[in-house]
């Protein structure tokens, strides 16, 4: 993995952390509490394939058929938050209006070729869940480009979209993850030959439809507060 810049400020202080000491153990963390797995993977910027980044997602299901992750960029303590990703059922998948299927990216690929995988976890376990993954669709934004060196989280929040087909993977990066990891992708495949994705094969508008996103800022008018607002309704 490439290495990124330090982020910048004083080092943090043990007044600090005796505060973060205290206020964790009387409040809760229910939310982050939900985590129960990590995922590695690679998202590459849906406007420049050639930015390609290991995204290490860490998620917990909202239910059967939804889950969300938070994406660090290692699975380290001092790891930056990089971005965010929702994973959907296909079922869910084909609720969502056309417009907005085109920022959703399939999971088969990532699934059946291998790359996408649970660190540390037994390939017959982790097979399991990722059956069910490879038949879902992603959302993911990242704010911070630590590709790009950016020691903060600079410009707009940019689509990400995942690896669909050979050929697209740097073959150094793929290599860098087999070898701190472990793992053997070409192996995995093989293993999970007997997936299956989407029961109705992926949607031709998912994964940008094979075209670019990119976010952009328009500036326009702000509107006014309305002459008449609602009454507030105590409850």
């Amino acid at each position: 993995m490439a290495s990124h810049p330090e982020v910048p400020g004083d080092p943090t202080k043990t007044t600090t952390t005796m505060v973060e000491a205290a206020t964790a153990a009387v409040q809760k963390f229910a939310p982050v509490n939900k985590i129960h797995q990590h995922l590695c993977a690679f998202h590459f910027y849906s406007h420049d394939m050639s930015r390609q980044v290991e995204a290490h997602h860490f998620c917990g299901h909202q239910n059967e058929e939804m889950r969300q992750c938070l994406i660090y960029d290692s699975p380290e303590a001092n790891a930056r938050l990089i971005g965010v990703e929702y994973i959907i059922s296909e079922n869910l998948f084909l609720t969502l209006p056309d417009a907005e299927k085109r920022l959703w990216h399939s999971h088969e690929y990532e699934v059946k070729s291998g790359v996408l995988f649970l660190p540390g976890v037994p390939g017959a376990i982790q097979r399991q869940d990722l059956a069910k993954v490879a038949q879902t669709y992603g959302k993911a934004i990242h704010f911070w480009q630590v590709d790009r060196g950016d020691n903060l989280p600079l410009g707009l929040p940019q689509v990400m979209m995942a690896l669909t087909r050979d050929g697209q993977l740097y073959d150094h990066l793929a290599e860098d993850v087999e070898k701190r990891y472990n793992v053997d992708f070409k192996k995995e495949r093989e293993e999970r030959a007997y997936m299956k994705g989407p029961e109705n094969g992926i949607h031709p508008l998912a994964n940008a439809e094979g075209k670019g996103l990119k976010t952009e800022l328009r500036e326009v008018d702000v509107s006014p507060p309305t002459a008449h607002p609602p009454p507030r309704v105590f409850v």
